[in-house]
């Protein structure tokens, strides 16, 4: 297919009815309006399949993930900590140990009519769906989403949580009494308990506070740091760590993960329809998934799991029904010009290096038994050759 006719099947996909798109814009600016009409009938066909094909594992986290997007819709936002900064932010439910994206859920904007709860606290329990994770499962999420009142929640329907938190924010603890300070030394813990919540503080190179509902204060676990002896010389040492702190580490990066696994393959493109990029990155999360049960099923078979670059090749030509073996290769051009760089150019000034890197083209030398500094070489040959407008040697001597 060539690349004018992909991109005019592509410009005329649709994934709704087009009466019903406009019988939508005609509530635009009312409760009843879906801003991601359009994607609807995609949007719940891949999260109906993250949850029908795959069961988690016992740890899960929650994250944002940016897709990258400046299109002028009332969801663009900034976020100056993301690697991508501009985009349609994602509310995502992942898999801690394999970044499987198990749900999802795409921010619109403020809702006409906001919970009284908070979004963060709305987010993480749209998130959750106890109706198909069941419970016992365990979700780490960041000081974003970390709120006694969710934590509570999140215990009484029988799910575990952990997570960095503000201590500005209402609800936790500001016991002064017995507080760390800048000069408190590594390693140092403070904790308290209220309830089924446990609030710890951890001395690191900075202060960290994280808030649990299943996990000991500390149980013996220790990391590696620098620190200054009695001496004032640096020597790396064993330093306590709280449990929940340690387990967070290890846990919270499940959609990191995700983002990672999605970024090596991607199918997303600059393009002018932010519909279109969302729906791309549906296409993403699909095939990343694919490949993480693919991988999590070659464990069980105890085989030998395809790389990610060779399943997408399988993937792609399944999808287009040919033989992997019938794929043509681009063939290497052997002999094509290249830049002559000389040792005395290159250990001079870098405006330096095309007046130095010339050398007598040999068709004007023997052909024409004339003389001809050129800049270009074959570079299978290692002749120097002419490529001029008017006088094309490179294509001569290779006649």
């Amino acid at each position: 297919m060539s690349r004018d006719r992909f991109r005019s099947i592509s410009w005329n996909i649709h994934l709704s009815d087009p009466e019903e798109d406009v019988e939508n814009e005609k509530k635009k600016g009312t409760p009843g309006y879906d801003k991601l009409f359009k994607l609807r009938p995609l949007c719940d066909e891949i999260l109906n399949a993250c949850q029908t094909y795959y069961h988690p594992r016992k740890e899960l986290s929650v994250d944002e993930r940016m897709v990258a997007t400046k299109a002028k819709t009332g969801m663009t936002q900034y976020m100056k900590n993301k690697p991508t900064k501009w985009g349609i932010t994602l509310f995502v439910l992942a898999e801690s140990s394999s970044g499987y994206t198990i749900r999802f859920s795409i921010y619109t904007g403020r809702a006409y009519t906001p919970s009284e709860h908070g979004l963060s606290y709305d987010v993480v329990m749209d998130l959750i769906k106890p109706s198909y994770l069941g419970t016992g499962y365990h979700i780490y999420m960041d000081n974003f989403y970390t709120t006694p009142k969710l934590f509570t929640a999140l215990a009484s329907l029988k799910f575990g949580a952990c997570g960095t938190y503000r201590e500005c924010r209402k609800g936790f603890p500001r016991e002064r009494g017995n507080a760390l300070t800048k000069k408190s030394d590594k390693g140092s813990v403070r904790w308290i308990r209220e309830g089924s919540l446990l609030f710890v503080k951890w001395m690191d190179s900075r202060e960290v506070s994280v808030c649990s509902t299943i996990h000991p204060a500390y149980s013996g676990e220790t990391v590696k740091r620098r620190v200054k002896d009695g001496d004032g010389c640096w020597a790396v040492k064993d330093v306590p760590v709280p449990t929940p702190i340690k387990a967070y580490n290890k846990n919270m990066g499940g959609v990191d993960l995700s983002d990672q696994l999605i970024q090596y393959y991607s199918t997303h493109r600059k393009v002018g329809n932010w519909n279109r990029t969302v729906l791309l990155h549906f296409l993403d999360i699909a095939t990343t998934n694919s490949y993480i049960m693919h991988r999590e099923m070659s464990k069980t078979k105890q085989e030998q799991p395809m790389t990610h670059k060779d399943f997408m090749v399988e993937l792609g030509c399944q999808l287009c029904g040919v033989d992997k073996a019938g794929v043509s290769q681009r063939r290497k051009a052997d002999h094509i010009p290249v830049p002559i760089v000389t040792a005395e150019a290159t250990a001079t000034d870098a405006s330096l290096k095309s007046p130095k890197s010339r050398k007598r083209c040999q068709h004007c030398l023997q052909v024409d038994k004339k003389r001809s500094d050129t800049q270009w070489k074959c570079q299978a040959c290692n002749v120097a050759l002419c490529v001029l407008v008017d006088r094309n040697c490179f294509f001569e001597w290779h006649k």
